[in-house]
């Protein structure tokens, strides 16, 4: 089943039925918001608002282990998120998208693994988005000439502060394409779930780097670009759920098979329950 994970507009598309709404708990605490069930023709897909409804989650608050962990839960094999990033690259304008194949990790603190407190795994992420499902938004994206950046790689920081000039300037310089706040750990524990992952980022500025101050926007303005260029991103959303979803990656689905350290005999009656969830 695909999941959909982004703001309370990409439920909103044509044809779009909302069946149900599932408020879950999880060994990890709660995600940030009921998970919605949404039918579009046969296709059933799975809705979660990733900063919650109402009380706003900023990205370093998300319960991002809950998210993964519930969608799973519910029977997701895929997902598809969208989130605002920032460019680092001139040819990455302002409402443009983009669909990172690389991430790199600049956060501090998150909870960012299922694994840890006796329970042991080494999970590779060296391509940590689905190949597929890359090349079927791309192919979409192609079909109703929507531009699209790929092969782009994913810087993703901290906040909630917007970064400094020498801190865009840093990630330019390592080989990062965008900038952002919420993919990671996400990628990461949809990996350890074998979970089939991407996501569209929808560039909202160019970050602090450009030094032409007619190109350094309010946040404002940020999210006003973003729901503004959200049209695009559902126009590419509503073709993918009327399309048959990609196959599902094997290596990814299998992903735990060859990660996992612990025997189960080691492991608690808890602990064998929540990993066996996430090794359906």
């Amino acid at each position: 089943m695909l999941a959909i994970i982004g703001g309370t507009g990409v439920s909103q598309l044509e044809g779009l039925q909302l069946v149900e709404t599932f408020p879950i708990s999880t060994p990890f605490g709660l995600p940030s918001a009921p998970i919605a069930k949404g039918k579009l023709g046969s296709q059933e897909i799975l809705f979660l608002t990733r900063h919650g409804k109402g009380r706003h989650h900023l990205p370093h608050e998300i319960n991002y282990r809950a998210n993964i962990y519930a969608l799973k839960l519910l029977g997701a094999t895929q997902i598809i998120g969208i989130s605002a990033v920032g460019s680092l690259r001139q040819e990455i304008a302002p409402g443009d998208l983009a669909l990172p194949n690389q991430y790199f990790d600049w956060t501090r603190g998150r909870r960012n693994s299922f694994f840890g407190e006796g329970v042991a795994a080494h999970v590779s992420t060296a391509n940590p988005v689905s190949a597929n499902l890359t090349q079927w938004i791309t192919h979409h994206a192609e079909k109703r000439d929507l531009r699209l950046h790929n092969n782009v790689t994913y810087g993703c920081v901290e906040g909630p502060r917007l970064g400094t000039r020498a801190e865009s300037h840093f990630l330019r310089q390592i080989g990062c394409d965008l900038v952002g706040m919420t993919n990671v750990p996400e990628a990461f524990l949809a990996r350890e779930a074998q979970i089939c992952y991407a996501t569209i980022g929808i560039a909202t500025d160019y970050d602090c780097w450009l030094e032409d101050p007619s190109q350094h926007v309010s946040v404002n303005a940020i999210f006003a670009l973003y729901h503004e260029s959200l049209a695009k991103a559902n126009t590419l959303l509503l073709a993918l759920l009327n399309d048959v979803c990609p196959p599902e990656e094997p290596e990814i689905r299998t992903a735990l098979a060859s990660a996992m350290i612990s025997r189960d005999e080691d492991l608690t009656d808890a602990e064998k329950s929540w990993l066996a969830v996430l090794k359906r």
